[in-house]
């Protein structure tokens, strides 16, 4: 039988070594199975796995024709920027909290594992944010973002001051504690709980979403996901953009964050009758009673 995916990366979550056995579990099942296995370097080191071939993340892009991703969010977040440009379709385990984006149990990893490889899965792509910030007039950092972009005040407690714009258009003037650009995959995230709505992930849109206004009538907005979103901010004593709350970049007055979608989507794959809405129901208790 033709293999639908030959050669499988596994990935952990850093700093775990309690998640040895289950990547142990996962390569002797494919080694069963004649895939070659490649294990990441520093995954491979967490953990004291040895056996199977090592390889970087940008090896993993190159040679892997699937990643099985062995963590929380966060770890699939940093994983999918890793890798967007390979176009490698990512598989979630969730040995972390939520697990929106790892949605497979290590329970039923083995059982879930056998039917992907089989061709018994769905897939759905999802786009990214390329953010770049431009000060007096030149670009002086760009970055990627899965979940947000979240331009925000620091370690001071006094608001910022922001204008906002959309394919050129001003939207609004905004003190707070900052804005959060999101995706429908971050809409579960840090702006859900700001107020935000929660987005199907095959919405083509982005949400802009206020932390804390200053004016109540300062509301989440949700635009064309191929708007381009310009952020000036005014005044600030303090502040920076964080991208998926893993990296950030300090910024100044009079600096411009721009927010494009990128051309390149994140491939995820799940278990066959995988559903969002039952996903949400069972992440955010909804229907439980009190």
């Amino acid at each position: 039988m033709t293999q639908i995916f030959k050669t499988v990366a596994l990935i952990g979550r850093y700093n775990s070594p309690e998640i040895g056995d289950s990547l142990l579990s996962l390569a002797k099942f494919l080694a069963e199975r004649d895939h070659p296995v490649l294990v990441e370097r520093q995954t491979a080191e967490c953990t004291g796995m040895s056996g199977y071939p090592t390889a970087s993340l940008e090896e993993i892009g190159e040679q892997a024709d699937l990643a099985v991703v062995l963590g929380g969010d966060g770890t699939m977040l940093n994983i999918a920027r890793s890798l967007y440009t390979y176009g490698v379709p990512l598989v979630g385990i969730n040995q972390g909290r939520l697990g929106f984006l790892t949605d497979i149990s290590v329970g039923t990893m083995l059982d879930t594992m056998t039917e992907i490889l089989a061709g018994d899965y769905l897939s759905e792509s999802r786009f990214l944010l390329t953010v770049t910030i431009r000060r007096q007039g030149e670009n002086v950092f760009e970055a990627t973002a899965f979940n947000d972009a979240v331009v925000s005040k620091g370690a001071t407690a006094r608001l910022i001051e922001l204008e906002a714009f959309v394919d050129g258009q001003f939207v609004y003037s905004q003190r707070s504690d900052g804005l959060i650009i999101s995706t429908p995959t971050g809409s579960t995230a840090y702006a859900l709980s700001s107020g935000g709505p929660i987005l199907h992930p095959t919405l083509e849109a982005v949400v802009l979403v206020p932390i804390c206004p200053h004016t109540l009538s300062n509301r989440p907005i949700a635009v064309n996901s191929e708007s381009t979103i310009e952020i000036l901010l005014l005044h600030a004593d303090d502040a920076r953009v964080h991208f998926d709350g893993q990296r950030h970049f300090d910024l100044q007055e009079n600096d411009w964050v721009i927010v494009r979608r990128s051309k390149q989507m994140v491939r995820l794959l799940h278990p066959f009758g995988h559903s969002y809405y039952d996903m949400l129901r069972q992440k955010l208790h909804w229907g439980e009673k009190l």
